[in-house]
C-alpha cells in the first residue's frame, strides 16, 4: 500500500468488509475530495491505495486523502441513491456535479376535489378552485401537474386553461372582496364566479375537464362535453348549449395548434427525453418534459468537475476490469448517470425515459425502487420518440455551443481588459474584479452595492448591499467612503491577501425584490472562499470626485493605489464612450466604442447599478408602507391581520386606508385602528 498515508488510514481500509456500501474521502481540511459507492467496500477502496500514481490526476487526488468514512447499506440500488444524496449534499470536488438553481415549478389547482373548504369567508373561494403558478414543496391540500421545465411553460399552461375552461387566476383575498366581474371576464377568460356568474356545478366541471386535459385524456375532455352540449340541446337550453360548442372549439384550436403531437399510445403521456453533450471539457443534459400528451420544452444544465470526475471513474472501471471485465463508461455515459441520479431524488421521475445512450439497470432499478413506480429507460427509439430525442440533442448541442462560446467571449475579455491595464496576474482565471455603486432618491434611502466578476464570469452569490447611514443625504462621496471603509478595512488589518480573513458586511444571496431584507444593515458572517481576499482590482462607478474618495480609503488603509479604477461617462453621457480614470496618478484612457475590454468594464458596471438600484427600490418601498408589519404592531394577532389584508386586498391597501375605514373591519376598536394607521405611515 501508499506509504504516504498514515498507518490509521491503510489500517481503516484493510479492515472494511466485503459488503456493498458508500465511502467519502477527506482532505487535510476536512474537505470533501469524492464520494463513490461500491457493490465491494473492501475490494474498491483498496485499489485506490494498492499502486502508485504519481504524476497523474487521480495520483494528485489520493495524495490528498487523509481520513475515510465509509458507510454499508443493504443493497446497491440504496448505495446509489446514498451517494447521489451526499454527493449533492457535499460537494466534493472530483464527482460530476449538477447544481440546483431553482426548484422546477409547478401548476397548481387550489383545494381538493373532494372536500372544499367550510366556514367563513374563504369558503366561498374553497367552492371555486383557483390555477396558479407554484414552486415549493407540494403538499395534499391541493392538486399540482408538472414539474414543468420553466415558469413560461407554466404560465403558458395558465393560459391555455383560461382560454378553453375559463377558470379563475386571482388571489382569494381579491376573489372575496370583487363586486362585479373583471377584466379577464370581459375578455372570456373567466366565468366570473367571484359575482356568481356561473353555477358551483358547472364550475366544477370545468375544473374536472381542465385536470383532464391537463392528464392528456382530450378526446375524454371533447367527449364529455359534446354530451353536455346535446343534453342542453335537448332541454332547449340554447345558450348554454352555444358556450359549450365555443368551449370545443376552442379546446380543438389549442390541440390543432400544439406543435408537438404525441401518438395515441397511452405511455407517451409522461415522459422524460435526456439528451447529452460533451466538448471542451464541458457537459450539456438537456432535459424535454412531456406531460399529459403535451410537449411542455426544455431545460439545459451544465454539470462541473468533468474532467476530475472522469479521471475517477477512468481509474476505478479500469482497475475492476484489469480482468477483462467492462471497459470504461464514455463520458457521455458518466455524466447522463450522474445527471439521472441526482436530478431525480428531488423530482419525481415519469414511468418513461428516452435517452441519448445507454443507462445502468441498476440505475433505473434504483429509480424505480424510489419512486415505487416500474421505469423503463429506452436509448434507440423509433417514431415519435425518435423526433423527440433528436430535438433534445440538437438543442443540447446548441446550449453547449452557446456556453463555450460564451466563455470563451469572456475570456477573451478579461484577457483584453488585463492588457488594456497592463497588468500580470499570476493567473488568468483567478482575476478578480469588485465594482461599487451607490443608489439612492434624493438621499433617501441610500444603498451601496459591490458586484463581484470572478472566473470570467458574475458571482451572484459573492454580491453585496450595504446600507448606507449617518451622512448627509445624496452625499454620495461620504457614501463611497463609507461602504469602502466597511468592505476593506478588516483585510488590510489582517495582510493584503489573507488565507483565513472573514470579510466584511456579506449577505444573503439576491432574493426576489420583495422578499429582501432591506431595511437591516449587511451582518457580518464568513463568505466564501472567492471572497476572502483583495480583488485584483476595484471599479468604482464615478469620475475623479469618486476615484479621489477612494484613494483617500486606500491610502488611511495602506493598500496598492493602482487597484482603484474609476469608470467616468463620456460625452453626453453615451455609452461606449466612458473613461477610465485612475487613483494612482496615471491618464485617463479611452479604450474605444468596440474594445473588448470596455465591454466588461461596462457589464460590470451595469450589474452593480442594478443590483444597488433594485436593493435601494425595495428599501425605499419598504420604509414608506410602513417599516412595522402588522405583526409587530402590539393588539394585531393572526386572525385581525388576515381579516385586515382580506378587506384592503394586502399590506398597500391597508396603508392606503384612513383611520375610519380600518375601524370598520371586525375586531379593530378605534384605538387599534389609530395605532395602525400610525405604525403604517
Amino acid at each position: 500500500m501508499s506509504e504516504a498515508h498514515s498507518e490509521q488510514l491503510l489500517a481503516q481500509v484493510a479492515a472494511l468488509p466485503h459488503m456493498p456500501g458508500v465511502y467519502r474521502y477527506f482532505d487535510a481540511a476536512g474537505g470533501v475530495l469524492y464520494v463513490g459507492k461500491a457493490r465491494d467496500l473492501k475490494k474498491r477502496v483498496s485499489n485506490y491505495f494498492q499502486k502508485s500514481h504519481a504524476g497523474t490526476r487521480i495520483g494528485h487526488m489520493i495524495g490528498k486523502i487523509v481520513r475515510l468514512e465509509t458507510t454499508v447499506v443493504r443493497s446497491e440500488a440504496e448505495a446509489l441513491l446514498l451517494e447521489n444524496n451526499l454527493i449533492k449534499t457535499l460537494n466534493p470536488r472530483y464527482n460530476i456535479l449538477f447544481r440546483d438553481d431553482k426548484s422546477y415549478p409547478y401548476l397548481k389547482i387550489t383545494g381538493t376535489p373532494d372536500k372544499p373548504r367550510e366556514g367563513d369567508a374563504a369558503a366561498s373561494a374553497a367552492v371555486f378552485p383557483r390555477v396558479a403558478y407554484y414552486r415549493g414543496s407540494v403538499d395534499r391540500k391541493h392538486r399540482y401537474f408538472g414539474p414543468y421545465p420553466s415558469a413560461w411553460a407554466v404560465k403558458e399552461s395558465i393560459q391555455l386553461l383560461q382560454k378553453v375552461f375559463r377558470l379563475r387566476t386571482c388571489e382569494d383575498t381579491v376573489f372575496a372582496n370583487r363586486t362585479r366581474p373583471c377584466l379577464l371576464y370581459q375578455i372570456k377568460r373567466c366565468s366570473g364566479p367571484c359575482v356568481e356568474l356561473v353555477s358551483p356545478d358547472d364550475y366544477q366541471y370545468d375544473v374536472q375537464s381542465a385536470e383532464a386535459f391537463l392528464r392528456g385524456d382530450t378526446q375524454s375532455v371533447l367527449a364529455n362535453l359534446e354530451a353536455r352540449m346535446m343534453a342542453h340541446a335537448d332541454r332547449l337550453e340554447f345558450e348554454q348549449a352555444a358556450e359549450l360548442r365555443n368551449q370545443m372549439g376552442a379546446l380543438s384550436r389549442v390541440l390543432h395548434q400544439q406543435s408537438v403531437e404525441t401518438s395515441s399510445d397511452n405511455s407517451d403521456k409522461d415522459v422524460d427525453i435526456l439528451a447529452v453533450r460533451v466538448q471542451g471539457g464541458k457537459a450539456c443534459v438537456n432535459l424535454a418534459m412531456v406531460r399529459g400528451g403535451r410537449h411542455l420544452g426544455d431545460r439545459a444544465s451544465f454539470p462541473s468537475h468533468i474532467e476530475e470526475a472522469s479521471a475517477v471513474q477512468d481509474f476505478m472501471e479500469s482497475e475492476e476490469g484489469a480482468t477483462g471485465a467492462v471497459p470504461p463508461q464514455p463520458v457521455e455515459v458518466q455524466v447522463l448517470e450522474a445527471f439521472i441520479a441526482q436530478h431525480y431524488l428531488g423530482v419525481p421521475a415519469p414511468p418513461a425515459l428516452i435517452t441519448s445512450v445507454a443507462v445502468s439497470r441498476e440505475l433505473i432499478e434504483a429509480l424505480s425502487q424510489q419512486s415505487g413506480v416500474r421505469i423503463t429507460a429506452v436509448h434507440n427509439p423509433r417514431e415519435q420518440r425518435r423526433l423527440w430525442l433528436e430535438m433534445a440533442d440538437k438543442n443540447a448541442e446548441i446550449q453547449l455551443a452557446r456556453l463555450l462560446a460564451q466563455e470563451g467571449s469572456q475570456q477573451a475579455r478579461t484577457r483584453a481588459l488585463v492588457e488594456a491595464l497592463d497588468l500580470a496576474p499570476d493567473n488568468l482565471d483567478a482575476f478578480r474584479i469588485e465594482c461599487f455603486d451607490i443608489s439612492h432618491t434624493a438621499g433617501e434611502s441610500t444603498q451601496a452595492s459591490c458586484v463581484v466578476f470572478h472566473h470570467h464570469k458574475m458571482q451572484n452569490s459573492e454580491y453585496r448591499r450595504f446600507n448606507i447611514n449617518d451622512i448627509t443625504p445624496g452625499d454620495d462621496y461620504a457614501a463611497m467612503r463609507q461602504v469602502l471603509t466597511r468592505r476593506y478595512s478588516r483585510l488590510a488589518e489582517q495582510g493584503r491577501d489573507p488565507p483565513d480573513a472573514t470579510p466584511p458586511e456579506p449577505a444573503p444571496p439576491e432574493p426576489p425584490v420583495a422578499a429582501q431584507p432591506h431595511a437591516a444593515a449587511a451582518v457580518e458572517a464568513p463568505a466564501k472562499p472567492g471572497a476572502q481576499r483583495m480583488p485584483d482590482l476595484v471599479l468604482v462607478d464615478g469620475g475623479k470626485g469618486q476615484v479621489s474618495m477612494a484613494r483617500e480609503v486606500f491610502a488611511e488603509l495602506g493598500l496598492d493605489l493602482s487597484l482603484i479604477v474609476g469608470v467616468e461617462k463620456g460625452e453626453g453621457r453615451k455609452v461606449g464612450l466612458e473613461e477610465l480614470v485612475f487613483a494612482d496618478g496615471r491618464a485617463k484612457v479611452s479604450l474605444g466604442r468596440d474594445s473588448a475590454a470596455l465591454m466588461l468594464v461596462a457589464q460590470i458596471r451595469d450589474e452593480a447599478h442594478r443590483f444597488a438600484i433594485t436593493g435601494m427600490r425595495a428599501r425605499r418601498a419598504k420604509v414608506r408602507v410602513g417599516g412595522s408589519k402588522l405583526e409587530e404592531i402590539p393588539g394585531i394577532g393572526a386572525k385581525k391581520r388576515a381579516r385586515l389584508l382580506q378587506r384592503f386586498g394586502g399590506i398597500r391597501g391597508v396603508a392606503a386606508a384612513g383611520v375610519d375605514d380600518i375601524a370598520t373591519v371586525d375586531g379593530i376598536s378605534r384605538d387599534l385602528a389609530e395605532e395602525i394607521y400610525r405604525a403604517l405611515h
